[in-house]
């Protein structure tokens, strides 16, 4: 455990892997620890996303979610000082393309073959070490398109017609108020800066919001009181194996394989997002802390999440993906990590410990049992906080306005019609406005005129 000043935290060599454990080459930061048995409620969300889209019964859905949790840990034990988490912003994208399965059988199987191209895609460029390169071959316009369009789609799963808004409309509509204002309010983050407990509740990212829901949605008469068990939750792997992977329903048909390329190549577009904001905030925690070099690899990341991809599609296919990071998350181990060793010796120690707590806190009913009931507001809070980033982080990347034209159009196809008819129309569209590439008026803040003489 013992860092001479400047220098990495110890480990030991495997390959391209930097192997730590906790107590032995890292120390146990107990306090993130702690946060994440709390925290894990975000995670929990998954549970009744499994269940709408793919008919899973509660067991078998926590059981995907554990399994999800136990690789979650393998970024810091591999040497990815990050708090992995789910590839959000793609989920609309991937709920739209498994709705065009019959659900059952053939819906899972096309989960399946999904998620192992995925894995394959992205273990493929992190060990050529293609992967920071990837990214450069996508015009501006269609990653504006495919963020974008990730971002109505996530609207359009709460907002459409029966949906998790019709079902708990005050519940989901004042906790979002407040989420956002807690989230993105300038004026809040103000009153952080100079006021201690504004600035915990800042720290706790979307938890406050669930705790609210908890209360609220029991006193306007929408969700249940929960009903606490004590005990620990028993993972149903039998089940899961038996009904639900490739080794109860078989290998799904080569055309599974080929029609999952479009939905593949948009979900690690929205990814490689992730690493590139990862490696920003690891850079900027170097800054303020030059007694740990810290090492992060995108290649090496994408090694990782492929394999924990490729495991998840045989073992347990996840709706919510094995992303890169858990960006709410790791801001907020950073900021911790920040304020020196004595607050945090190592960041791998808050990222790994925050992740052991998570999964400690899947298997206690205490947590489960809370949460339980509001499960679906927290997915929709989710989506939301996730909608509102994809606009604001899609929109960045248009650089011209013929881009943002593209990026629009591109977008409402994608949410409205699906991966495979969005790149279709992204690609058709740069061909015709972007190549051969033009000078292009910059795009303005200010509103300017059309052509008919409207504002």
């Amino acid at each position: 455990m013992q860092r001479t000043f400047g220098e990495e935290q110890p480990y030991w060599p495997l390959g391209p892997f930097k192997v730590r454990l906790p107590f032995v080459h890292y120390k146990f930061a107990w306090p993130d620890y702690v946060q994440g048995l709390l925290v894990c409620a975000v995670c929990l969300s998954a549970v009744p996303m499994l269940q709408e889209y793919l008919g899973m019964p509660f067991d078998i859905a926590i059981t995907i979610v554990i399994l999800n949790g136990l690789l979650y840990c393998t970024h810091v034990l591999l040497g990815d000082p990050v708090v992995p988490g789910w590839i959000t912003p793609a989920i609309p994208i991937l709920l739209l393309y498994v709705s065009q399965y019959a659900p059952g059988p053939e819906r899972m199987q096309a989960l399946i073959a999904f998620e192992f191209m995925l894995g394959i895609l992205a273990f493929t460029l992190g060990v050529t070490g293609l992967g920071k390169k990837m990214i450069k071959i996508v015009p501006n316009a269609m990653q504006a398109g495919i963020i974008v369009g990730a971002g109505i789609a996530a609207v359009i799963v709460v907002f459409k017609e029966g949906g998790h808004f019709d079902k708990s409309p005050l519940t989901i509509g004042i906790c979002m108020a407040i989420g956002f204002f807690l989230l993105f309010s300038n004026t809040f983050k103000v009153f952080a800066q100079r006021n201690k407990v504004a600035k915990f509740i800042s720290d706790l990212g979307i938890l406050p919001i669930m705790v609210l829901a908890v209360v609220l949605g029991p006193l306007v008469l929408e969700t249940p009181w929960p009903k606490i068990e004590w005990g620990v939750v028993k993972p149903n792997f039998i089940g899961v194996w038996r009904d639900w992977t490739v080794f109860g329903l078989g290998i799904p048909p080569a055309k599974m394989f080929l029609s999952a390329i479009p939905i593949v190549i948009s979900t690690y577009i929205v990814l490689f997002g992730d690493m590139i904001q990862a490696q920003a905030l690891l850079e900027d925690c170097a800054e303020k802390r030059p007694d740990e070099k810290i090492d992060y690899n995108p290649n090496r990341s994408h090694i990782i999440f492929g394999m924990r991809n490729m495991i998840m599609s045989v073992i347990g296919p996840d709706l919510t993906m094995c992303g890169p990071l858990w960006a709410a998350m790791q801001v907020v181990i950073c900021d911790r990590y920040k304020k020196g060793r004595a607050a945090m010796d190592s960041i791998h120690s808050g990222a790994g410990s925050f992740r052991f707590g998570t999964l400690t806190g899947y298997f206690l009913l205490p947590i489960v049992t809370l949460v339980r009931p509001i499960l679906g507001v927290a997915l929709a809070s989710t989506l939301l906080i996730q909608g509102f980033v994809s606009f604001r982080v899609g929109i960045s990347k248009a650089r011209t306005a013929i881009d943002l034209g593209i990026a629009g159009v591109m977008a409402a196809v994608l949410a409205s019609r699906g991966a495979a008819w969005g790149l279709g129309t992204g690609i058709v569209l740069s061909l015709l406005l972007l190549l051969p590439r033009q000078k292009q008026e910059p795009r303005k803040e200010e509103s300017e005129k059309d052509t008919t003489g409207n504002d």
